[in-house]
């Protein structure tokens, strides 16, 4: 298991615009506004649209991607992934090689795939198997390495990467996080569908 210092700047969400709001906000403006307050809402909504954009399009991953980042080696026992898994609390991993270059992705999915539960949505489908069978389906995977069931080649995306791009790879891709490597291949951090929605919230750049 790797990890990398943390770093976070992200603010919590703005709250809903109201009417109330819009009022006691022309009424601190000295002065008589020659504007209704629905052309001030409409300004407003056009002015964060743009904002929005301008996030999307010029930050880049480096601002907001997570550095502390959790992962295995390709040769690395499945009973090992699955517990530096759960002990950190998370649902995926990058798999890197002895250099540190990502060859791969781990996910529960590639977990409940390999195990045979049919249609697996959850650690819940997992129980009902185990359930019906009488016995643990997980047991065949005990002699597994990461490198035997991961998802390759990983989808990797480089730290000048602009958000818009990375959100269309997540939605194309079907996942819900991307490593992020360097010109070599390296990993050096990570960033997922909630750090990009927790960026456009903000509507500034980290």
């Amino acid at each position: 298991m790797r990890k990398k210092p943390a770093e976070s700047n992200i603010s919590p969400p703005r709250p809903p615009l109201t009417d109330d709001d819009i009022y006691e906000a022309m009424k601190k403006i000295p002065g008589y506004l020659d504007i209704t307050p629905g052309d001030f809402k409409e300004v407003y909504r056009l002015a964060y649209e743009h904002a929005l954009e301008r996030l999307t399009t010029s930050v880049q991953v480096r601002d907001i991607m997570a550095r502390q980042v959790v992962s295995v080696s390709a040769d690395a026992p499945l009973a090992e992934v699955a517990e530096v898994m759960g002990r950190n609390g998370v649902s995926g991993v990058p798999v890197v090689d002895a250099g540190g270059k990502v060859v791969g992705v781990i996910s529960e999915k590639d977990f409940l795939v390999r195990m045979g539960v049919k249609s697996p949505k959850n650690f819940m489908s997992v129980v009902a198997e185990c359930l019906q069978v009488r016995k643990c389906v997980a047991l065949p995977m005990r002699s597994q390495r990461a490198a035997d069931i991961m998802s390759k080649p990983a989808v990797t995306v480089g730290a000048d990467t602009p958000l818009n791009a990375v959100s269309r790879i997540l939605v194309d891709k079907g996942i819900n996080r991307v490593p992020v490597v360097d010109s070599e291949g390296r990993l050096i951090g990570l960033v997922s569908r909630a750090d990009i929605v927790k960026a456009a919230r903000q509507g500034t750049a980290p």
